[in-house]
């Protein structure tokens, strides 16, 4: 059996997030599955080494949308698949999985209003399944790297963010590295990429500077086996944060301008800290990255730090 799974969201994070239910799905019919996904995703780096995910089938500008319909289509055809979960309630994907002569197709209620992503995506997978399926990701990965000195703590800060109104301030995570090296080696890993050199660059610049590598030259593939062997995460509401999650990673997530119900709750891994006067409530327009406590962020990393 040919089983096609589509989860089209464009972020890493999002991506992450539905693993739990592409695994689900995998282990109930006893193969691996094939995955339709955003190249903003970067599914392929990420599931390089998944053995329940045998294929991802990139959606790019040219097989999207309206204009890539039957090229998608005609894509899809030659694969022969059996069956199509659609994690989406798009009408789009509906004709598409029926044009490439899918004859079992699986889908969210058509033009359902958005809601829980987390709780949407279990639900319809529990349903198929007939079984409770656990939130928490588990990403295997290979190449474990082994050469962490243990006389450090390894950290990944998720200094990065998909806009400025997510992402503490700099200086912060600068100030922050210097309280915690007060009390132990430390060693930091700057996640964030080329788009980030210039909050790179001012934290290699500062006291701090000489305790951090930084990923800004790795792929996301050649980052996991580095936020695998980390103590822990500390950072902003980013890719980097759910993908250290499923790693297993300890994690101390920012959420300042980003909806906590839906990416803040999904694992026993991530210790929360909204902006002062929030709880459990930060969403979009929240605009609270001036309003997160430093002491609160210091306290809750020498917690997971210790």
């Amino acid at each position: 059996m040919k089983i096609l799974i589509i989860q089209q969201r464009y972020g890493i994070g999002d991506m992450v997030i539905f693993l739990p239910y592409i695994h689900a799905i995998s282990k109930k019919f006893n193969t691996p599955v094939s995955l339709l996904a955003k190249e903003s995703s970067r599914a392929k780096e990420i599931f390089n080494s998944d053995e329940r995910i045998n294929k991802i089938i990139t959606l790019k500008k040219d097989n999207d949308g309206f204009s890539g319909f039957f090229k998608l289509c005609n894509e899809l055809k030659k694969e022969r698949f059996d069956k199509v979960f659609i994690f989406n309630s798009s009408l789009r994907y509906n004709l598409v999985a029926k044009f490439s002569g899918i004859k079992s197709i699986c889908q969210y209620p058509l033009f359902r209003s958005k809601d829980n992503l987390v709780n949407s995506a279990k639900i319809f997978t529990e349903n198929i399944i007939n079984e409770i399926v656990s939130t928490e990701p588990n990403l295997k990965i290979k190449n474990l790297q082994s050469k962490f000195d243990k006389n450090y703590k390894h950290i990944c800060l998720g200094i990065s963010a998909s806009g400025p109104t997510k992402r503490w301030d700099i200086y912060n995570y600068i100030k922050l590295s210097e309280e915690l090296v007060k009390i132990n080696k430390c060693k930091f890993y700057l996640a964030g990429g080329k788009e980030d050199i210039n909050l790179i660059n001012i934290f290699k610049q500062s006291s701090v500077g000489k305790y951090c590598e930084s990923f800004e030259k790795l792929n996301i593939k050649e980052t996991l086996p580095i936020i695998k062997n980390c103590d822990c995460y500390i950072g902003n509401d980013t890719g980097f944060l759910h993908l250290s999650v499923a790693l297993g990673v300890k994690s101390l997530a920012l959420f300042m301008d980003s909806p906590v119900q839906a990416y803040g709750k999904y694992s026993s891994k991530i210790t929360l800290i909204e902006p002062e006067g929030e709880k459990n409530t930060t969403t979009h327009n929240t605009l609270g990255k001036d309003k997160i406590s430093f002491e609160e962020v210091l306290s809750k990393s020498n917690q997971i730090l210790a």
